[in-house]
Order: C-alpha cells, then sequence, then structure tokens
C-alpha cells in the first residue's frame, strides 16, 4: 500500500512539474509566429473628434471584416515623455504570417478604411516587425 502511494505522489509531483513546461513551450510556439504591423496616425489639426471617432470605429471593424488579422489592438497616446511628435493613434494588427498581411494590404476593406483617413490624416508611421520573446 505504501508504494502505491509513493508511486501516487511522484507521478503528481511529475506532472505538477512538468505541465508548466509543456504550457510555456506552447504558448511559445505560439509567439513566435505572431507578424505585428503598426500604425501611428498624425490627424490634422483643424479635425474634429467626430471625424477621428469615426476612423477609430472604421479601423476597429476590419478585424470583422478580413479573416486575416488575427488581433487588433489600439489606443492613444497617453505618454508623459512628449516624443510622439504630434502622433495621437496607434494601432497594432496581428497576422500568423506574411500571407495574412499580403492579404490584408490590397484587401478592398482596408482600402476603403483608407478613404475614409486620408482627408483627415497629416502623417502616418508604420513598421512591421515578427515579435520575439
Amino acid at each position: 500500500m505504501k508504494s502505491y502511494r509513493l508511486h501516487t505522489c511522484i507521478l503528481i509531483a511529475l506532472f505538477l512539474f512538468l505541465m508548466p513546461l509543456h504550457s510555456a513551450n506552447t504558448n511559445q510556439s505560439v509567439i513566435k509566429h505572431k507578424l505585428q504591423h503598426v500604425v501611428a496616425f498624425k490627424f490634422k489639426e483643424d479635425v474634429k473628434k467626430p471625424q477621428i471617432q469615426k476612423v477609430e470605429k472604421a479601423f476597429v471593424a476590419l478585424k470583422e471584416k478580413i479573416p486575416e488579422i488575427a488581433a487588433l489592438e489600439w489606443g492613444t497616446n497617453n505618454s508623459p515623455e512628449g516624443l510622439n511628435k504630434d502622433f495621437t493613434h496607434c494601432f497594432i494588427v496581428t497576422f500568423h504570417d506574411e500571407k495574412g498581411r499580403a492579404v490584408y494590404l490590397p484587401h478592398p476593406d482596408h482600402k476603403a478604411f483608407v478613404e475614409i483617413l486620408k482627408p483627415i490624416l497629416s502623417d502616418v508611421f508604420v513598421i512591421d516587425f515578427w515579435a520575439k520573446n
């Protein structure tokens, strides 16, 4: 009976030790294949808040319209450093691969969004990178 309990305890301890390692490796493989498309906007000085809100909603709607978008995050600048060079909005679009990005860029819904954006845009900054841990 003692031998059975000892073996059970060893198996449980081994399971509890190995599970976090397996989870970490699983998460890393997902993170390894994350292409980030970062877009920052600077709007013209005379742009009104409802116009900017229209752009925000239109960009966020792309997630539902273009299946290749794995994730979409966005926000407005709140850095205390004062180094944003008047860029106020940042959108991060995540793709699993370059094929997804290749579909997104010329996609009709993306092009329609750009047409909403253009009249009120002063400048744009775009950088793409493979996320690393």
